[in-house]
């Protein structure tokens, strides 16, 4: 068989995982906080004992990592919304006691007033978790502290309720989860960073660009009808010489 359909079936395999990643980060277009994946790939020269020459290449996988871009600010008014400015990530605590990371600033209460995030797993605070009392309006300042202060009595001082713990660990040291958090690869916890800071009553949208990974798509689809041509023509191939050959 020509090694031609070898190289071809490489490139449209990788092609078809791109295609699902883009897919993938279309789906997440209106996700809160959603960083869109990307797939590196590298071609790979073949060589041999009977190959002098790299003249073959196959495409392998490189690195899978996320465009860690920031995405608009929406406003929404909501006392539990915060978004990030810049850097920076909100911690979240896993039911086995580790910690992931979020740009998702929609905090939810349950319940029993703990904080949450929308998958209903425990915001991370400076102290631990942080439990908002019933009846008083929240504010969140720009450093992650929540204060509340009544409404059924006479307004007073606000009270503190604790600090979103912030974070901003180096990017290269972050993996994505299949619940879409990040984690340290390591698997420790990132220390807090008090330069991170929150804007309350907004949220941050994805930086998936729909014009771009539309684009992206359209360019793949084209890049894997060139691979299926070229095993066409490979296959033409072996019939021709299939038929000198049969001849002589």
């Amino acid at each position: 068989m020509d090694r031609l359909i070898y190289t071809a079936a490489s490139g449209a395999k990788h092609i078809l995982e791109q295609q699902a990643t883009t897919s993938h980060n279309l789906a997440n277009v209106t996700t809160t906080g959603f960083r869109a994946q990307i797939d590196a790939f590298r071609a790979v020269p073949i060589v041999g004992e009977n190959l002098p020459l790299p003249t073959r290449a196959f495409v392998v996988n490189a690195t899978v990592s996320s465009d860690f871009s920031s995405g608009p600010l929406q406003l929404t008014g909501r006392d539990l919304d915060v978004a990030l400015k810049g850097k920076g990530f909100l911690a979240v605590q896993m039911p086995d006691g580790t910690e992931a990371y979020t740009r998702n600033g929609a905090l939810q209460m349950n319940e029993n007033g703990l904080l949450t995030n929308t998958a209903g797993f425990t915001i991370q605070g400076d102290g631990g978790p942080i439990t908002v009392p019933p009846e008083v309006s929240v504010s969140i300042g720009g450093d992650g502290t929540i204060s509340t202060i009544a409404t059924t009595t006479k307004p007073g001082a606000p009270t503190v309720l604790g600090r979103l713990k912030l974070v901003n660990p180096p990017e290269q040291d972050l993996v994505r989860g299949d619940d879409g958090l990040f984690r340290l690869k390591n698997g420790t916890a990132a220390p807090a960073d008090p330069q991170v800071a929150v804007a309350g009553g907004a949220l941050e949208g994805s930086n998936v660009s729909p014009v771009d990974a539309m684009v992206t798509m359209i360019s793949l689809a084209r890049s894997f009808e060139l691979q299926m041509s070229l095993m066409k023509n490979a296959e033409n191939n072996a019939a021709k010489a299939t038929q000198i050959l049969a001849l002589g």
